[in-house]
């Protein structure tokens, strides 16, 4: 009972944060974000030291990450120059010179291990500003849409909370049983079922896309979340740990709250510009 009460009281403070930070305005967005992306790689770069694959220099990679959000932030709402991104490409020049001077571990997996953390992690969150932050062609100043960032965290949980439930009742078949055993077909289809629900109630609420095209957000975030979070087992079960750490107690790491929104990150904003573009 204790870690019940536990869990559902840490569910509901990282919700109330999250919402909260997201609608109350671009820049308590940005921050929630920063903070986020540096505790995701400092985990990632726990993770892959614990496992022995490499020795990487996490100090530099955490705060290189956190600049990579922020100056993409800054990118979009300021309509700041690419210059911007100056001190992140020189980061990753340091990440190749830096293997040249130092005789300890193998330089290709350290570049491979850091490469991909950048990528999986500080670049997909930063898409997260091209998502909510757009550019009126007209006045050309940058406008907050903090509906679109909304629903890919309503159309998830959603999403999520029907494939436990629907899975636990219904599950008989299992969905990618190498790599995470309990997700059964049943669960997915229930979990999906009841994001594309959610997403027409969202309709009504919120009005910049017509009740279709969120339908169409909704089933991108259901496709792209499962892979995003059947990506993140197979990682872990590579390094044969449960969780990614306990800095949410009931509920994991950061990794694990955030693995499905990482695929579903790019994949909306492509779903996002086809539409706006079109």
């Amino acid at each position: 009972m204790k870690d019940f009460i536990r869990r559902c009281l840490t569910g509901l403070i990282f919700v109330v944060v999250l919402v909260g930070a997201i609608w109350w305005s671009p820049f308590s967005f940005a921050v929630l974000f920063a903070i986020i992306t540096g505790l995701a790689l400092w985990e990632y770069y726990r993770l892959i030291e614990k496992s022995g694959r490499a020795k990487i220099e996490s100090f530099s990679g955490i705060v290189a990450g956190i600049y990579l959000f922020i100056a993409t932030f800054l990118f979009q709402f300021t309509s700041s120059g690419l210059l911007i991104f100056t001190p992140y490409f020189l980061y990753l020049i340091y990440l190749f010179v830096h293997q040249l001077y130092i005789k300890e571990g193998d330089a290709l997996q350290c570049w491979a291990y850091s490469v991909f953390g950048q990528f999986y992690l500080a670049f997909f969150f930063s898409l997260l500003n091209f998502i909510c932050i757009g550019i009126d062609p007209v006045t050309d100043e940058a406008f907050y849409n903090r509906e679109y960032i909304l629903a890919l965290f309503v159309f998830i949980w959603f999403y999520d909370s029907g494939a436990y439930l629907f899975g636990v009742l219904f599950g008989k078949h299992r969905l990618f049983e190498r790599i995470s055993p309990k997700k059964s077909w049943e669960g997915a289809i229930g979990g999906g079922l009841l994001a594309l629900s959610s997403a027409y109630v969202y309709s009504f609420f919120f009005t910049n896309l017509s009740p279709i095209e969120w339908l169409g957000f909704a089933a991108v975030v259901v496709l792209f979340g499962t892979w995003g979070d059947l990506s993140e087992s197979l990682m872990k079960r590579n390094i044969s740990i449960k969780d990614s750490g306990n800095i949410l107690p009931g509920h994991g790491g950061i990794l694990d709250r955030f693995d499905s929104l990482l695929l579903a990150i790019p994949a909306v904003l492509v779903y996002l510009e086809v539409l706006i573009r079109n």
